[in-house]
């Protein structure tokens, strides 16, 4: 099994900075992917960043050269710097992992957490 446990997140005005990390603990060597997504609220759930299986990063438009996506394999920990906040960033934030067993490959979530934006 794989768990993932976000936090980091909070209030901030806008032009702020937040640092979100997800922890994954558990069968880990079986995660082949990791993502950040996010909801607003009112509105579906869109990826914000992720890795690809090759090791590269993918980002949304709207967060392109103002969010970073990083990792620390030593601690099992993924990381989200979030930099020049906008209101339009409020929502919850989730960790996603693709856990691989056999032929299955699981989509796990964590269990998100807010992130507010004031102007």
């Amino acid at each position: 099994q794989v768990q993932l446990v976000e936090s980091g997140g909070g209030l901030v005005q806008a032009g702020g900075s937040l640092r979100l990390s997800c922890a994954a603990s558990g069968s880990i060597f079986s995660i082949n992917y990791m993502g950040w997504y996010r909801q607003a609220p009112g509105k579906q759930r869109e990826l914000v960043a992720s890795f690809t299986s090759g090791g590269s990063t993918v980002y949304a438009d709207s967060v392109k050269g103002r969010f970073t996506i990083s990792r620390d394999n030593t601690k099992n920990t993924m990381y989200l710097q979030m930099n020049s906040l906008k209101p339009e960033d409020t929502g919850v934030y989730y960790c996603k992992a693709h856990k691989v067993s056999g032929t299955i490959t699981y989509q796990l979530w964590g269990q998100g957490t807010q992130v507010t934006v004031s102007s």
